[in-house]
């Protein structure tokens, strides 16, 4: 029995509760941290920057962390990593903040920890903006080999036919089929990994897992083998009586 759909109205008001949570929660940390700011010397007017830059790294990397997830948990280890990274100091900021409300400036080492963040967070949103363009890059040469004409370049020929009867046989085929067709795919035709799990319906990271073992063997080629032992087997009385005919010439 399928479970019941939650009510459009019980949505609508979680999305609407969790928009004003999230702005007045916004609004608190960014008055808190641009006052720790300017405790720690660094000039009013500019001041307001460093909570959008602490902020702002914990959207980055929330929305980093659902772009990434159709590429496995590897790929979404380090937007992560900067998210867990942008709430510790926010957190910590806002921490710090009602420890030395009561003094004019911050003591201690906290001013020098609050001008380490700019340039530590320009460093961590350059390379994870690295990563989501590579990867999208990646994803979109993909899209084109895969829907795109047969590739004319000889070390990597296309056969159309091959292509026709991997569409056709993609759904249904047990996993030694389509274990032994990634193999052919790969031998014949030289695709890539993602072209042939577009084809065969699986994940690129099963036709790795299959690639890297040996295709299994056929059934008309065991058969073959199994006809071909016994007619091995039959020759060699009739090479014995040669012999023994020889022999007694």
């Amino acid at each position: 029995m399928p479970a019941p759909a939650v009510a459009r109205w019980v949505v609508a008001t979680a999305v609407a509760g969790t928009i004003l949570i999230a702005l007045g929660a916004f609004w608190l940390s960014f008055a808190t941290l641009t006052d720790l700011a300017v405790r720690s010397g660094i000039d009013a007017s500019r001041a307001w920057t460093w909570p959008l830059i602490v902020d702002g790294i914990i959207v980055v990397a929330t929305i980093s962390v659902v772009a990434l997830t159709p590429f496995g948990p590897r790929a979404t280890r380090y937007p992560w990593m900067l998210l867990f990274a942008g709430a510790t100091v926010s957190v910590t900021g806002n921490a710090l903040h009602a420890l030395v409300a009561r003094h004019a400036e911050a003591p201690g080492v906290l001013p020098a920890a609050v001008s380490a963040v700019p340039p530590l967070v320009l460093l961590a949103i350059t390379h994870l903006t690295v990563e989501l363009t590579r990867r999208t890059h990646r994803s979109t040469a993909n899209a084109q080999s895969s829907s795109g004409p047969p590739s004319t370049c000889a070390l990597t020929p296309i056969n159309a036919d091959t292509a026709t009867n991997a569409q056709a046989e993609r759904h249904g085929q047990p996993n030694g089929a389509r274990r032994r067709k990634a193999h052919e795919l790969r031998r014949v035709s030289g695709w890539s990994n993602a072209q042939i799990a577009d084809h065969l319906g699986v994940h690129p990271s099963t036709v790795s897992r299959w690639l890297n073992t040996s295709a299994p063997a056929s059934h008309g080629s065991a058969q073959a083998n199994t006809r071909t032992a016994p007619e091995g087997n039959a020759a060699r009385p009739v090479s014995h009586e040669h012999r023994r005919e020889d022999k007694g010439n």
